[in-house]
């Protein structure tokens, strides 16, 4: 074998051994964390029913169990729902995560799981109504040490000084649901500007008697990223 093959097998297994061992470590702290969550989610759901005796039960919370990667908890008339991505990120170079010491001492802590946390309509997935939409409301990155940072809005926070010291927990957790429910039930549903809906077709009219598929978002017609109300 030539030397620069000998090399480049040396690269190979030297990537194979540290870097890809290390994403699979990420990736088992994310999956657990994930698990975490559905359990935090399901004992939140029974803990907040039982406070609400003699309440219209349409208020209650109930928890869903999607898959191995997703879990919902319905509030009244919103849904929150919770997001493993299987793949594991590093970030780009403008992120304010590069500024952190803990970083820049040992770039392996750069690389996290994800659990992305978006908030639907509930009538949306009750009357089928492909065309709503959703928002992404909040992620939660955990590195290879149990670290993590939580990026979102408004109560959510952009936690990133906490990294390299705040280990997930399950007390952690909640605190980001609650967060997040908190936000959902504050964010309200806008009329959509006149100009966005004066005109409607014939199938898209056609598919609303059917479904009521027109679509309907939380901030239909504005950049949710700009809107300086809940910020």
């Amino acid at each position: 074998m030539e030397q620069k093959q000998l090399e480049t097998r040396k690269l190979i297994l030297q990537n194979l051994s540290e870097k890809s061992g290390m994403k699979q470590i990420v990736y088992d702290n994310t999956f657990t964390t994930f698990n975490m969550i559905k359990e935090v989610l399901h004992e939140m759901c029974n803990d907040y029913n039982s406070a609400f005796s003699g309440i219209d039960k349409r208020v209650k919370l109930e928890y869903h169990d999607r898959g191995k990667f997703e879990a919902e908890i319905r509030v009244a008339g919103d849904i929150l729902i919770f997001s493993m991505h299987s793949n594991v990120f590093q970030f780009d170079r403008d992120h304010n995560i590069w500024k952190l010491s803990y970083v820049k001492e040992n770039l392996n802590t750069s690389y996290c799981g994800t659990i992305n946390i978006y908030n639907f309509l509930r009538d949306s997935f009750k009357y089928n109504r492909l065309d709503d939409l959703g928002y992404l409301i909040g992620r939660i990155f955990i590195n290879k040490d149990y670290h993590y940072f939580v990026e979102g809005k408004r109560q959510m926070g952009f936690l990133y000084n906490n990294f390299g010291s705040a280990t997930i927990e399950k007390n952690s957790l909640i605190n980001i649901i609650q967060s997040s429910i908190l936000y959902t039930l504050e964010f309200d549903l806008l009329v959509p500007p006149y100009d966005v809906v004066k005109i409607v077709s014939v199938n898209q009219m056609n598919a609303k008697i059917e479904n009521s598929k027109l679509q309907t978002g939380k901030r239909l017609g504005f950049k949710f990223n700009s809107d300086d109300v809940l910020e």
